[in-house]
């Protein structure tokens, strides 16, 4: 609904109508006399009356005050006159007139900001700036679940931020029990770990496969009736377990990403099937682009090639399928959520929304209802904080991936592919950005250690564990042989020495070998040690480089020192501006 539909004059914008009420001290909306306050309810709250206005007179009245109920949000920033009105007297007990009258040249952005606040957040965080409009009535909408304390605590806006956001598979709401297992506890059937750069230039959102193979630890988790329990963690299970199995809570599938990643979400949100049908439709639909039809009896999605606008339940069956696109497995779901979401997000930024006040409030509502977050941020000022924190980065900038697999050849399964997951994970845990929005990481790559390199089939290396964990040694020359090709390699057990860094020895000789075994390991020229490896030889006789693996030594194929950019990670990434066709 727009301004006009709510009873509004279509010259006038929403924003300009808030005025300070004198007596509470607050902003309210001020329409004409006849026209009425329809649409999104707001909750109401008696005002004291004016001193003899309603004490009764002439009329005959009663002396007793009937209250007002007058619809009174808490908060509201922004202009509240109508644009090009003359200025009005000061109201009662306000020094001075209502204001200038805004710059004719200011940019409609700034006003637009005055409803969105962090537009993108609806898509991925859940809520926008109208929150301001009727701060109690979103607040109470919002649904709470304990953190457990298994998050940070609270997201800050001088660093990144990282947030969990979990789509269940639970059945609740009119119509959903027909979706099939309609008993399901609800698991973590979707799951995002939005990361978002310390200086909001970028952000990367990462998909975590459901059938993935992980460790959930233990978790304690807080009953419904307020008790806490521990519940039991488990080896080698479904990462879509984390929640709802055994009565695990948010909190256990974010304790499982910690583990898994390394990296400690600040925050969670959790999405139903609800979610999905309210959203979409609170925008107007999400287009989606089909490269060939689908017919998912499943899922019951019909739609022809080409693009077409989807909402509610047609939306929600567009995420459900799998069996009609690709091989017919999680993974290639997760490509049609990861187009849906980015075509959202694109609708989100569009000027189609960002000027639309009605589409801005029933969005609100439909998050504040549909979406559950962790008790550290079920409060409408932090969850609009965040949202602009999150709506700071540009469409172009926001990168969608998903956690590279190997099938897991014993079930219907996957495993995180070695080395190039951690490789994943290194890069969100040091802010790189997929996008290589500011390229800093690249080009520090490309200037370190100039000068000639060697084929990897002539680098010579011996390998020692240094203080990383057992096995290392051997996993590292596997890797070397198998994976790069530097056959010319041998490990030979513990050092006889534990170095918190990962070092290099060589001659000054083998300095081409040395240069093209740290480009393959991410070694700092920090690592390397010239002049200090010439006691050793290899299985063949010949001189060797010395490596001895450190404490911070992540895993055979995992750059050392973080130095890596998004050119060197090979793995499948689309940023949100891009329209892509499924199928």
């Amino acid at each position: 609904m727009d301004a006009q539909g709510r009873g509004r004059a279509d010259d006038i914008d929403p924003a300009d109508q808030w005025v300070l009420n004198p007596t509470t001290g607050e902003y309210e909306l001020r329409l004409a006399p006849s026209a009425p306050q329809s649409g999104v309810p707001r909750p109401r709250r008696a005002a004291p009356a004016a001193a003899g206005a309603r004490a009764g007179g002439a009329s005959g009245r009663s002396a007793t005050a009937t209250p007002d109920t007058r619809e009174i949000p808490e908060v509201v920033p922004g202009p509240r006159r109508r644009r090009g009105a003359p200025e009005e007297e000061p109201l009662p007990g306000r020094r001075g007139g209502r204001g200038k009258t805004k710059p004719k040249n200011k940019s409609t952005g700034k006003r637009i900001l005055v409803w969105t606040g962090g537009t993108l957040a609806f898509v991925l965080v859940g809520v926008s700036a109208a929150g301001y409009l009727y701060y109690r009535h979103l607040n109470n909408n919002i649904t709470a679940i304990p953190d457990d304390g298994a998050g940070t605590g609270g997201f800050s806006k001088d660093r990144a931020i990282n947030l969990l956001v979990i789509g269940t598979d639970k059945r609740t709401g009119k119509g959903n029990e027909s979706y099939g297992d309609k008993e399901s506890v609800g698991h973590a059937d979707t799951t995002i770990l939005l990361h978002v750069s310390k200086d909001r230039t970028n952000a990367t959102a990462m998909s975590i496969p459901r059938d993935m193979i992980v460790d959930v630890p233990d978790c304690e988790t807080t009953q419904d009736d307020g008790t806490k329990k521990v519940i039991a963690g488990s080896n080698d299970v479904r990462f879509n377990t984390s929640l709802g199995q055994g009565g695990r809570t948010p909190s256990c599938t974010m304790r499982t990403v910690t583990e898994l990643t390394g990296i400690t979400p600040d925050h969670f949100m959790v999405a139903d099937f609800n979610a999905v049908k309210t959203l979409s439709s609170a925008i107007g639909g999400v287009e989606v682009c089909l490269a060939k039809p689908i017919k998912d009896t499943k899922s019951k999605l019909d739609l022809s090639e080409g693009k077409h606008v989807i909402e509610g339940e047609q939306a929600l069956a567009f995420l459900r399928t799998r069996y009609s696109v690709g091989f017919g497995s999680d993974l290639d779901r997760i490509k049609l959520q990861q187009q849906f979401l980015s075509s959202m997000i694109r609708q989100m930024k569009s000027e189609d929304t960002l000027t639309d006040a009605g589409k801005v409030i029933d969005l609100a509502e439909a998050a504040t209802e549909a979406l559950s977050v962790d008790s550290k941020i079920a409060d409408i000022k932090k969850l609009a904080s965040l949202g602009q924190e999150v709506g700071k980065v540009k469409t172009k900038n926001i990168t969608f991936t998903t956690v590279p697999v190997v099938d897991n050849t014993d079930r219907a399964t996957v495993l995180p592919t070695p080395g190039k997951a951690e490789e994943l994970f290194q890069l969100i845990r040091d802010d790189v950005s997929l996008s290589e929005v500011k390229k800093k990481a690249k080009e520090k790559q490309a200037a370190k250690l100039k000068g000639e390199r060697a084929d990897a089939s002539e680098v010579r290396v011996n390998v020692y564990n240094g203080g990383a964990e057992a096995g290392s040694a051997q996993a590292t020359l596997n890797w070397l042989q198998n994976d790069v090709g530097v056959t010319k390699s041998s490990q030979l057990g513990n050092a006889g020495k534990t170095l918190p860094k990962t070092t290099l020895e060589y001659d000054p000789d083998q300095a081409d070998q040395a240069r093209k075994l740290a480009d393959l390991m991410g070694l700092s020229a920090s690592a390397l040690k010239p002049g200090e490896g010439n006691s050793e030889t290899n299985s063949q006789g010949l001189p060797a480089m010395v490596l001895t693996l450190g404490e911070d030594f992540k895993g055979a194929g995992v750059k050392i020192s973080g130095s890596s950019s998004a050119a060197d990670l090979d793995v499948e990434k689309n940023t949100a501006d891009k329209e892509k066709c499924a199928g």
